[in-house]
């Protein structure tokens, strides 16, 4: 197998089974630096495992050839893995609701934990990056207002921000705009378009098409735990392509 430094993800051969049956299987899969992706299929699919697969929460069978590369290795640590990796999803919603100010909560994700840990001591670095990334995803307004008086989509902002901070180079959003009124999903949904073309790549899991901002080119589709299409977003949202993945009619 040929590593390739530029792929930040790697699959080859890559199973998870349970209770003795395949659940997720791919053969062969990249995600160079840089480049987005959204991941859509029906629900039981298979699309958290593959995520799972990417954030190492879980593992695939052993074979002889590491089945999956995460920036060239086998054996990157977990430490290594969340340094490189954000991660937001809509379940995390009740972990933040807390009475804490929300740059606390952005400052927490450099030590993974909700808010700064009472052992540290965030420092003024750390204090005007926090701002530097609210600000850039318009809610430095919000610095320190109690996460409890937050609307769902400003905490949901709150949230992208606290997985920017360490600077990762891949940001996985798992239904991001889920819970959301339409209010909040324009603002995500702007937040994933500055994120992408700030050169980061973006691993989307959603059911909503209009989730998948300009920025995301490519499109993987999963179906019954294989990949049933990958290829160019315009070629795949199509009524066609649709319809039969999810075995209902799509206009």
């Amino acid at each position: 197998m040929t590593e390739n430094l530029h792929n930040i993800v790697e699959m080859h051969h890559a199973e998870v089974r349970r209770s003795g049956r395949n659940i997720l299987k791919v053969d062969d899969f990249c995600l160079g630096e840089g480049e987005s992706i959204a991941i859509l299929g029906p629900n039981g699919s298979g699309k958290s495992t593959f995520v799972g697969l990417i954030t190492r929460e879980i593992f695939p069978i052993h074979h002889d050839e590491p089945p999956v590369l995460f920036c060239g290795s086998a054996n990157i640590s977990l430490e290594e893995m969340k340094a490189q990796i954000g991660f937001v999803s809509s379940t995390m919603q009740k972990q933040i609701e807390v009475h804490l100010p929300a740059i606390e909560v952005v400052q927490g994700g450099l030590f993974g934990s909700l808010g700064v840990p009472k052992r540290f001591q965030a420092s003024d670095e750390d204090h005007d990056r926090a701002m530097d990334i609210m600000d850039e995803l318009g809610i430095v307004d919000l610095a320190y207002r109690d996460m409890k008086t937050l609307s769902t989509g400003q905490a949901r902002r709150v949230l992208i921000a606290r997985a920017l901070i360490h600077d990762p180079k891949v940001l996985v959003f798992d239904e991001p705009t889920t819970g959301l009124d339409p209010t909040g999903m324009y603002y995500v949904r702007q937040a994933m378009e500055r994120i992408a073309a700030s050169g980061r790549s973006i691993v989307l899991v959603t059911h909503y098409p209009e989730d998948i901002v300009a920025q995301i080119k490519r499109v993987l589709l999963i179906k019954n735990g294989e990949i049933f299409a990958d290829g160019v977003r315009d070629d795949l949202l199509c009524p066609q392509v649709l319809s039969e993945l999810f075995e209902v009619p799509f206009d």
